[in-house]
């Protein structure tokens, strides 16, 4: 399966890894909202954010930034929706994604 799915321990490798993820329009998207949405944002609220309407694309999205462990999972209890939001590592890289995104 083609995607980003691993965060290198070097450094070099870690900044070769962040250019692909900017290159990555759907990525760095779903970046900012997350860090900008302070509760978290469901499935639902990702795929209407991307507009792709393509709901597997946005898991497939979801699972390359939590493999990278940018993003991690909220289980909501009562029958809410869970929620994914950035982790410290995620706060850490959306601090450096270019100002023309």
């Amino acid at each position: 399966m083609k995607g980003i799915w691993f965060w290198p321990s070097e450094s070099k490798e870690q900044e070769k890894t962040l250019q692909m993820v900017f290159r990555e329009d759907e990525l760095v998207t779903i970046l900012l909202a997350l860090a900008n949405g302070p509760d978290g944002l469901s499935n639902a609220q990702l795929d209407k954010l991307l507009g792709n309407n393509s709901q597997w694309r946005t898991l497939l999205h979801i699972k390359e930034l939590m493999a990278l462990g940018f993003v991690e999972y909220h289980v909501q209890f009562f029958g809410d929706a869970g929620k994914y939001q950035l982790t410290e590592l995620g706060k850490s890289i959306v601090s450096r994604i270019p100002a023309n995104h």
